[in-house]
């Protein structure tokens, strides 16, 4: 559903200068880095005044933790999408786990370091966007126990902080320099799947 329905014309208009400002930011942040670029530059990419980002967004540093938070949903929401999907299971996770969404492709040392951040703020912000989808991943493992893809010996808590150490490699600087290349991606699933022991080890 557009995330616009339902707003008058003013209200339209302004989701639209603050989603052309967060994607203007966005993409000088990406090419440039965070600290290079300023507001005056975000006001003139997205044609608006300086004087309109900080009535809409406070501060840099606020409009930055908005913009990286903003991208940050809209992947959940692309895989919550994907978890709902008539896709196999293990087609799923193949896309979950390794498709790298365009935007990703761009993203700087800048952009990765705020979002490993450990600050408080920046962390609770993540929480409250990983809880909204919580409910679904959860329901996404069981039905993976269910089809007998998932061990159900193993607890759906140990799952979800399995699924969250590997999103957090996806956000790396060497994940995304093994990105497009097709084997190494290859064998990171097989790694994923199947773990670093050969598969004949138990025989041994």
């Amino acid at each position: 559903m557009d995330g616009m329905e339902g707003m008058d014309g003013y209200q339209q208009r302004t989701e639209k200068k603050k989603q052309a400002i967060r994607h203007a930011a966005f993409d000088l942040f990406a090419f440039y880095g965070i600290e290079k670029v300023s507001l005056a530059e975000i006001a003139r990419k997205a044609n608006v005044s300086p004087v309109t980002i900080y009535n809409y967004f406070g501060t840099k540093d606020e409009l930055v933790k908005t913009v990286l938070s903003s991208f940050l949903e809209e992947a959940w929401q692309k895989h919550i999408e994907l978890m709902k999907s008539d896709l196999s299971f293990p087609e799923k996770i193949k896309k979950m786990m390794f498709d790298t969404e365009e935007y990703m492709l761009k993203w700087n040392k800048d952009i990765l370091d705020r979002m490993l951040s450990n600050d408080p703020e920046w962390r609770a912000g993540v929480e409250i966007i990983v809880g909204k989808a919580m409910p679904e991943v959860i329901r996404f493992v069981e039905l993976g126990k269910k089809e007998g893809y998932i061990d159900e010996n193993l607890s759906t808590e140990t799952i979800l902080v399995y699924f969250n150490l590997l999103k957090e490699i996806k956000l790396t600087s060497a994940f995304k320099e093994i990105s497009t290349d097709a084997r190494k991606m290859e064998e990171l699933q097989r790694v994923f799947f199947y773990g670093l022991f050969n598969r004949n080890i138990d025989k041994e």
